[in-house]
C-alpha cells in the first residue's frame, strides 16, 4: 500500500519548554479512513494544523505523498489536502454560497464551463442546493458546516481532514455527511483523517490513533482500540453505545460476547431470539 502521510517523531510547542505534541509517529496509507481520537486539549487539532503547514513543527518529519513538508513545499502539498475546520466561519471567502464553493475550484484552475455542474452536484449532496444564492454569514451553524464541507469536497482532494467537522450538525446531518464521505472514498480512493472526540464517528474509521496529552497512547484497528473500555474511560472518553448495551446483555446471559457496533449487536440478538 502507498503511504499518503508519514509522521516521524513529531514535536511542537507554542511556548518554549511547554510541549504540546511529543514524539508522535504514525503512518496513514492511501484510501484509509483514520480517526485521531482524544479529549479536548490532547493535541489532535494541533496535529491537523501541522499536517497542512499552518503551524511549524519544532522537530521531526511530516511526509505527504512522498514529499517532505517544508516551507518550500507546503503550497504544493496543500493542493492535495482539503481540511474542514470545526468553525466554518474561518473558511468562508465568497459573498454567496455559490461563490464560496467556486473559490476553491478557481484556485485549482478548473475551467469555468465545468464549475456550475460541480457546484450544483456537491451542493445537492450536502443538502444546500437551494441556498446557493444565500450569504454564508446568514446561514445557521449546521448549514455553514455543510457549505464548508461541499467546498472542500468539490475540489476532490487526495487527502481530506475533518477537524471536528460534523460537530455542529444534528445526528441526521452527521449521518448524511459520513455516508457521503464513505461514498467518495469508494469512488476515488480518497484518504480521510477525522479529528474527533466522538466515539460514534471514530467507529466509522479503519484505524484509530488515540492521543493523550500530546502523545500517542495507542493506535490500531478501530475494533481493537474502541473495545478498550478501561483506556477510553481513563482518558475521559465515552465507550461505544453498543458496548454498554451488549455488556449488560452479556452479563444477563443474552449475548455470548460484547459488541461495539450496533449492527453486530442486532445480529447477535436476532440469533438469540431465533434459538428461543
Amino acid at each position: 500500500m502507498e503511504n499518503m502521510i508519514e509522521v516521524r517523531h513529531l514535536c511542537f510547542e507554542y511556548e518554549e519548554n511547554q510541549p504540546i505534541i511529543q514524539d508522535v509517529s504514525f503512518t496513514i496509507q492511501k484510501g484509509q479512513f483514520v480517526a485521531i481520537l482524544g479529549h479536548n486539549g490532547s493535541g489532535k487539532s494541533t496535529i491537523a494544523k501541522l499536517l497542512i503547514g499552518l503551524l511549524e513543527k519544532k522537530s521531526g518529519e511530516i511526509i505527504v505523498a512522498g514529499t517532505p513538508l517544508t516551507q518550500e513545499t507546503f503550497y504544493d502539498i496543500r493542493h492535495d489536502i482539503g481540511i474542514v475546520f470545526q468553525n466554518p466561519d474561518n473558511q468562508f471567502i465568497g459573498a454567496t454560497v455559490r461563490d464560496d464553493i467556486a473559490f476553491g475550484l478557481e484556485n485549482k484552475c478548473v475551467p469555468p464551463e465545468e464549475m456550475d455542474a460541480i457546484i450544483d452536484s456537491f451542493s445537492k449532496r450536502v443538502g444546500m442546493y437551494d441556498f446557493l444564492d444565500h450569504e454564508p454569514s446568514k446561514l445557521s451553524g449546521g448549514q455553514k458546516q455543510r457549505v464548508a464541507i461541499a467546498g472542500i469536497l468539490a475540489m476532490a482532494p487526495k487527502i481530506l481532514i475533518l477537524d471536528e467537522a460534523t460537530s455542529m450538525l444534528d445526528p441526521r446531518g452527521k449521518k448524511e455527511i459520513n455516508e457521503l464521505v464513505k461514498k467518495l472514498r469508494q469512488e476515488s480512493d480518497m484518504t480521510v483523517i477525522s479529528i474527533t472526540h466522538d466515539i460514534d464517528e471514530a467507529l466509522q474509521s479503519d484505524q484509530v490513533i488515540l492521543l493523550n496529552q500530546g502523545k500517542v497512547e495507542k493506535m490500531g484497528p478501530s475494533d481493537e482500540i474502541l473495545r478498550d473500555k478501561e483506556t477510553l474511560l481513563r482518558l475521559g472518553l465515552n465507550v461505544p453505545f453498543a458496548y454498554m448495551v451488549s455488556e449488560r446483555l452479556k452479563k444477563d446471559g443474552y449475548l455470548d460476547q460484547i459488541e461495539i457496533r450496533q449492527e453486530r449487536l442486532v445480529d447477535q440478538l436476532c440469533q438469540f431470539v431465533s434459538k428461543k
